[in-house]
Parts: structure tokens; C-alpha cells; sequence
């Protein structure tokens, strides 16, 4: 696990660099949104996605979902004011780019939907405007893309590598890697899914594909990944006592 959970050189120094912890919410717990696409979104076949699923493990905390489907970094900055500011958060996950990194050849399109440059523009706005606000903040890395018929079909040809099994991450791969990036140079958390879903694949008798429900989209077993990784991380953040 701690090799997919890193950022924390100096704890809680988004606390100290960026004022005091906020005042939680009225009823007295803090406030986490959760940010993201149709990978954050809770959705028909899945009994708890990982938003969910934190909310049980941390009844102390208000969890709120902001994920939509088919977000990027675009659009989600156009919603950040009603879906995430509005709610005051103390703390916010920050799960985007698979969508961003997409290529649309199955529409003629050769570049991503949104560049990388954009994207990363659109990640640190969203860090600015949070710590400004005394938030923290936890970045995620995009999960991993498996190949199924209907996705080959749609995205089996270049850039994408259709004979690879990996090849449908062509794409991603360099948009993790800005939020890597990100994450050590602004100093925040980061939870990378797109390496706990490498590490996992590479193990004897495992593969990936269990994990998602049609390529793209966790699966129970895979949002109760992403939660079970996220948990020590929003712990830390918002100061919860440890477990007994």
C-alpha cells in the first residue's frame, strides 16, 4: 500500500502553510467531497462505491459525491463553485483525467480532449482556490483501462495499442504522471490507482480485469481498492483518531 500512497513529506503541512484546520460543518463533522468522473459517481450495479464506502468507515465525517459522469478537468471547473466550494469541504479528492486523456479515434479525433497543458492548468486552479480557502487536499491518479470487445471496437487503433493489454493506457499513462508531479511539488497526498492496479495485475493469479465492471469502471472489489487505499489518507488529513 505505500507504494501507491505517498505526498506526505512534512504531515499535515497543508494545515500549517495554509491557516488552521477549518471549523467543521454545523452538525460538527468535517466535510469531504469526493471529485471526479463516472469512476467517482455512484452508479446502478455497484452496492458501494469508494465515497460510500469511506462514509461507513468514517460516520464522523460528511462524505458528499461530486463525481459526473464524462467529467474532465474542464468541465468540472465550470460545476466547482455549486458541486464542491459550496459545501464548504475541509478536505477534497481530486480523481480526473481519464477522461481528459482520452483520444476519440473512433470520431477521426487525434488529440486528447483536453491537452495536457489545460489539464494541468485546471488541477492547480482547483488547488488554489481550495487552499485559499484553508482545504486540503488529496490528488488520485486515473485508474487503469482494460480492453473488452465494445472498447476495441470503439478505440482499437493508434495511439492505442489494441494487441497490447495495457495498450487502451496509452493515452493516461502521461496524465498520471502530471499528477505525480503535481502532488510532490505542491507537497499533497497523492494516492496513485493508476500504480495499485499495476502492482495488482503483476501479482501471480490476478489480473486487473477483475476489478472493473466493463474496462473502465470499478467494480465493488475495485472501489473497495480505492477505499481501503484512500482511508490512512483522509485519516491523516482531517486528524481522526487512529483505529482501535
Amino acid at each position: 500500500m505505500r507504494a501507491w500512497v505517498t505526498g506526505w513529506i512534512m504531515a499535515g503541512m497543508a494545515l500549517t502553510t495554509h491557516g488552521e484546520a477549518k471549523e467543521p460543518v454545523a452538525d460538527g463533522r468535517p466535510t469531504v467531497v469526493a471529485l471526479g468522473s463516472s469512476t467517482t459517481a455512484r452508479r446502478n450495479g455497484i452496492k458501494q462505491v469508494y465515497e460510500q464506502r469511506l462514509a461507513t468507515l468514517f460516520p464522523q465525517v460528511r462524505m458528499v459525491n461530486a463525481g459526473v459522469p464524462g467529467d474532465t478537468t474542464e468541465r468540472a471547473r465550470a460545476r466547482f463553485e455549486r458541486d464542491v466550494l459550496a459545501h464548504h469541504p475541509n478536505l477534497v479528492i481530486i480523481q480526473l483525467g481519464a477522461n481528459d486523456s482520452a483520444i476519440d479515434v473512433w470520431k477521426n479525433a487525434t488529440k486528447p480532449r483536453v491537452s495536457p497543458e489545460r489539464y494541468e492548468e485546471n488541477l492547480r486552479h482547483f488547488i488554489a482556490e481550495l487552499r485559499q480557502r484553508n482545504c486540503q487536499v488529496i490528488l488520485m491518479t486515473a485508474g487503469m483501462f482494460r480492453w473488452t470487445d465494445k472498447l476495441r471496437a470503439m478505440y482499437g487503433k493508434p495511439p492505442y495499442q489494441p494487441d497490447q493489454p495495457d495498450g487502451f493506457c496509452v493515452t493516461l499513462r502521461p496524465y498520471a504522471d502530471i499528477v505525480r508531479r503535481l502532488a510532490a511539488k505542491e507537497k499533497l497526498p497523492l494516492v496513485d490507482i493508476l500504480a495499485a492496479h499495476e502492482q495488482y495485475d503483476a501479482k501471480p493469479g490476478q489480473s486487473a480485469d477483475a476489478l472493473f465492471l466493463d474496462g473502465m469502471h470499478p467494480n465493488d472489489e475495485g472501489h473497495a481498492l480505492v477505499a481501503q487505499l484512500l482511508a490512512p489518507v483522509v485519516r491523516k488529513a482531517l486528524r481522526l483518531p487512529a483505529e482501535d
